[in-house]
């Protein structure tokens, strides 16, 4: 069974749950009665430092963009970071191009979809967004089809969640795709976590 490797990227004022959610379904992801996992899961950033989350958390990443394996997939998170700085940061946006191309599945959480939008990723497709930036989305990126009301958006080589615990449900939702249903539930049983797949 092969092992996708997973790439968070972080940066400042990253939003923690954006990551942590992610973060825990695929690094539990196995199959049924089995130990081994399905996903290695990394984190990434810009320049390899110790970056600061939302509300002061520190976390030091476990690559650069200039040295890291190849991901299968990658998982651009919210937050403040994200709208306000990283959509403005040129090395960011040519670094989640370049990904495109290398990548099985190129997910955001939350106001990541933003980032996804401004590569150029979302033209064309449906994608979601936290609710509270739905309407942001719609008006700079006309070129994407805001989904409201909705906690992920799958269109195949993209997938896009809702805000924040929304990348919960949408982590859960790529585990029943890329192998089946029943190991989304056993993870979810071993997180607590009610699911409906």
């Amino acid at each position: 069974m092969q092992v996708r490797t997973v790439g968070i990227f972080l940066f400042n004022e990253v939003e923690v749950l954006d990551v942590a959610g992610p973060y825990e379904v695929f690094s539990l992801g196995a199959l049924p009665d089995s130990d081994r996992p399905l996903f290695d899961v990394k984190t990434v950033s810009e320049d390899g430092g110790t970056v600061s989350a939302r509300n002061g958390l520190k976390v030091t990443p476990d690559y650069s963009f200039d040295h890291h394996p190849a991901f299968d997939i990658v998982i651009i998170p919210g937050g403040y970071g994200a709208e306000a700085v990283e959509i403005d940061n040129p090395n960011v946006i040519q670094w989640i191009q370049r990904q495109q191309f290398k990548t099985e599945i190129m997910i955001s959480v939350c106001t990541g979809a933003f980032l996804l939008a401004k590569a150029g990723i979302l033209d064309g497709k449906r994608a979601a967004t936290h609710w509270m930036d739905a309407a942001r989305l719609e008006k700079e990126f006309p070129a994407v089809s805001v989904v409201r009301d909705v906690k992920y958006v799958d269109e195949g080589s993209v997938i896009t969640s809702g805000g924040i615990s929304a990348g919960i449900n949408m982590s859960f939702h790529v585990l029943s795709r890329l192998h089946d249903k029943s190991v989304a539930k056993q993870t979810a049983k071993r997180m607590e976590y009610d699911i409906k797949v």
